[in-house]
């Protein structure tokens, strides 16, 4: 730690004064709200009076590869001045943030839509999850675009390309219907922070003094081969509000591409109350998670019926976490899984709220076009550290959400007994995982054909939906497998599938 100086020799671009916050306690959730809008090279000026940020701070900058330029102290008043990056790389004096935020914009100033009618997903349907693996130069326009280093315009063109290729690999190797592979994403789920007002994506690290054991959970992290470094989590810094859409615009694009029936992936209600709820930020803006889960639902409601009116032929709400609930083995516990934070209150209670938040949201939607899919975990492809245990604990809870299709992981041992799912509605699908998507093995045509006959003797052949178990690249940095083995996946059950038709 440099001494202080008498007074700044630049001056910022931007300042704020988190008061007696510490860096376990919100101050660095409150600095990576402020210096990520900033271009590189950018000047932040924090104010504190707390003492233990005269050591942290700097670590912090280390850690995240910011400059720490210098700071003065005037009693208990201290001021550090940061610059995003390495100060070397401003190149104006008073540079402006390189993306201004959306601003909110009322729903009735909106373009209205004229309702799309898609077609229809066939029995015994072949489809993906969701996300597709990105090309390399995906990935780094992506890092680019959230460090302020490309524009939106060039973002959105670059993500459009690879679009272009998830579909026609898709195509290729026979999917009924497809997705756009979660292009856009940094996540299946932490990417609606870059969509909502007043959320924000934080580095998984910045966030490591928030858990009661930090050095435990870190430790934790290097266990089930999770990047810290790489992943982001959504933070809320104040009252949600939807004034663009999350996906939509994903559904659009995508519709231009393909005449099949296009499938789109929205993290589900309670997977982002419990994303987002953490007490030491987000309870500046709700009282309670009840209360943000709220607002949750109401931006959820508000994409589910734009998703109907552009034409989505399935809207799937994906909620892993539910298997942490159940699986987990420890009541209270904090996890890593899928990105939920924030403690749980026990299995009863965490069901109930999630079923109540899911059919909160699919209230007056069309059933019959929109999915949940569960499974237990995605993060790398070691099965040793994924969640493990039969669908006995969540089959009730799932047969009360009023859903139309029930997309679920069932190829991997660790899923249990296809059986137990027979104690689903049976006015609903149900989409079987027959390939894992975990495994570099292709499976055989014989091996998938007999997960497809089983599934059709439970359920009837009307009723069967088939895909892998979970998404090929849950999260961009990590992919579970590359585009080559993901299209022999699926095309492995387009093959079986035709023995049936």
């Amino acid at each position: 730690m440099t001494d202080p100086v008498a007074a700044h020799d630049l001056a910022p671009d931007v300042s704020f004064d988190g008061g007696d916050l510490d860096c376990g306690n919100g101050l660095l959730l409150l600095i990576r709200k402020h210096i990520d809008p900033l271009p590189r090279g950018g000047l932040l000026e924090i104010r504190s009076t707390e003492i233990s940020v005269d050591e942290d701070l700097p670590a912090w900058c280390r850690l995240t590869g910011n400059e720490f330029i210098s700071w003065t102290k005037v009693k208990k008043q201290r001021s550090f001045l940061v610059a995003k990056g390495k100060l070397a790389e401003r190149s104006a004096p008073s540079p402006a943030p390189a993306r201004v935020p959306a601003q909110a914009v009322p729903a009735a100033a909106r373009p209205a839509r004229s309702p799309v009618t898609p077609p229809p997903i066939p029995p015994l349907a072949v489809m993906g999850i969701g996300s597709w693996p990105r090309p390399r130069w995906m990935v780094e326009a992506m890092h680019a675009y959230v460090e302020g280093r490309l524009s939106e315009a060039a973002f959105q063109e670059t993500a459009d390309d690879a679009v272009r290729l998830a579909v026609a690999a898709q195509e290729k190797a026979g999917a009924d219907v497809v997705t756009d592979g979660e292009q856009r994403r940094d996540s299946y789920a932490s990417f609606v922070a870059s969509r909502l007002d007043n959320c924000q994506l934080i580095p998984l690290t910045d966030l490591l003094p928030l858990v009661d054991h930090p050095e435990e959970f870190e430790a934790e992290l290097r266990a089930l081969d999770i990047p810290a470094g790489d992943v982001r989590h959504p933070a809320v810094f104040g009252p949600l509000a939807r004034s663009r859409p999350l996906v939509a615009h994903e559904v659009d694009f995508v519709r231009t591409l393909t005449a099949r029936p296009v499938k789109v992936a929205l993290p589900g209600p309670y997977l982002l109350t419990r994303t987002m709820w953490m007490e030491c930020i987000s309870d500046r803006a709700y009282a309670s998670r009840e209360e943000l889960a709220q607002d949750i639902v109401g931006v959820l409601s508000a994409e589910l019926a734009e998703l109907m009116d552009a034409g989505a032929a399935m809207v799937q709400f994906d909620e892993p976490v539910l298997s942490e609930v159940v699986f987990s083995g420890a009541k209270n516990k904090r996890s890593f899984m899928c990105g939920a934070l924030s403690e749980s209150l026990g299995p009863e209670h965490e069901l109930a709220f999630a079923r109540d938040l899911l059919n909160a949201v699919l209230d007056g939607a069309p059933r019959a076009r929109t999915g949940l899919h569960v499974c237990r975990g995605n993060w790398t492809p070691d099965e040793s550290v994924a969640l493990a245990g039969s669908y006995a604990p969540l089959v009730d809870m799932l047969a009360q959400v009023r859903v139309g299709a029930y997309l679920l992981e069932m190829c991997t041992p660790r899923a249990g007994e296809m059986d137990i799912l027979a104690a689903l509605p049976e006015d609903a699908r149900i989409g079987v995982g027959v390939v894992n998507q975990k495994s570099p093995h292709v499976e055989g045509v014989d091996e998938v054909e007999a997960r497809i006959r089983h599934a059709i003797d439970l359920f009837g052949r009307e009723r069967v939906l088939l895909h892998p178990d979970c998404g090929f690249a849950t999260f961009a940095d990590n992919p579970i497998c590359c585009t080559g083995t993901a299209q022999d996946k699926l095309a492995a059950i387009a093959r079986a599938v035709e023995r049936f038709r």
